[in-house]
C-alpha cells in the first residue's frame, strides 16, 4: 500500500493505536479523518494535527454509521482508504447474569457490525478510486482466545474470516483488502492498562512499515505466531494464554 497522498477514514481515532496511526498518516502527508464518541479527545488531536477532520459518532448505531458516511464522502469526495480500528473488549462470565445483554450486544455491535456495514456502505464508492484499500482490525486473540473476554476474541475471530471473504470478492477491483492483527499493545483497550504490551509507538510504527512493504496481514509477536500457527501450536498456545482462571 502507498502510505502517501490518500484520504483515509479511521474510527476510533481518538485514542490508543487508532490515534497512534492517525498521527503516522497525518505526519506522512494523508488526508485525515478520525471518529470517535469523546468529542473533547478529537478536539485535543485536531489541535496538534493540522488538517485533521473529526466526527462524533457511537459506530455502534446504524444509523450513526450512516451519518458517518455521509459527512465522510461530502467533506472528502477523494476518500480511497476505509480503516475499520473501532474496538472495544470487555471482561465476561458467559453463564453469570451480571449485566443486561444489550452491553454485550454492543461489544458485538462496535467490533463486529460497524465495520460489516461502513464496508457495505463505502464499497461502492473505494471501488470508484483508482487505488484504494479496506482495513479491518482483528486481534491475536481471534486466533487463539482469551477466555475471560470470550465476546471479544469471537468478535476478532469473525473479523479475519470476513476480511479473508472479503478479499476474495475484491479481488478484481482497484481496493486491496489488508487485515492488522495486533498483539496485547500497551493502551487502554477494555478500560484496563496494557502496561504489559508492547509499546504502542513501537507497535504503530511497525504497522506503517508494514503497509508500506505490501503485507495484506500485519502481525506483530504474538500475534504473528498466533496466525501462523498450526492446530496443535494453536491448542498450546490457548492453554498457555488461559494457564491462570481468572
Amino acid at each position: 500500500m502507498n502510505i502517501q497522498q490518500n484520504t483515509i477514514l479511521l474510527t476510533g481515532g481518538g485514542s490508543g493505536i487508532g490515534l497512534a496511526l492517525a498521527e503516522r498518516f497525518h505526519a506522512a502527508g494523508n488526508t485525515v479523518l478520525i471518529c470517535g464518541r469523546d468529542a473533547a479527545k478529537l478536539q485535543t488531536a485536531a489541535e496538534r494535527l493540522p488538517g485533521l477532520l473529526t466526527f462524533v459518532c457511537d459506530v455502534a448505531q446504524p444509523a450513526e454509521r450512516q451519518r458517518l458516511f455521509e459527512w465522510a464522502i461530502a467533506e472528502a469526495p477523494q476518500l480511497n482508504v476505509l480503516f475499520n480500528n473501532a474496538g472495544i473488549q470487555r471482561e465476561v462470565k458467559l453463564t453469570e447474569n451480571t449485566e443486561a445483554w444489550a452491553v454485550r450486544a454492543n461489544e458485538i455491535a462496535i467490533n463486529v457490525e460497524a465495520p460489516m456495514h461502513l464496508t457495505a456502505l463505502f464499497g461502492q464508492h473505494l471501488q470508484q478510486q483508482a487505488a484504494a484499500a479496506i482495513i479491518n482490525v482483528s486481534s491475536g486473540l481471534g486466533f487463539v482466545a482469551l477466555a475471560r473476554v470470550p465476546v471479544y476474541s469471537a468478535t476478532k475471530a469473525a473479523m479475519h474470516s470476513f476480511t479473508q471473504s472479503l478479499r476474495w470478492q475484491l479481488a478484481d477491483t482497484s481496493v486491496q483488502v489488508i487485515e492488522v492483527i495486533p498483539p496485547a499493545v500497551h493502551t487502554n483497550l477494555g478500560g484496563t492498562d496494557h502496561s504489559f504490551g508492547v509499546p504502542l509507538a513501537e507497535y504503530a510504527d511497525d504497522v506503517m512499515q508494514q503497509l508500506a512493504a505490501g503485507h495484506q496481514e500485519i502481525a506483530y509477536g504474538f500475534s504473528a505466531k498466533a496466525s501462523q500457527a498450526s492446530r496443535a501450536e494453536l491448542d498450546g498456545l490457548f492453554q498457555a494464554l488461559n494457564s491462570q482462571r481468572g
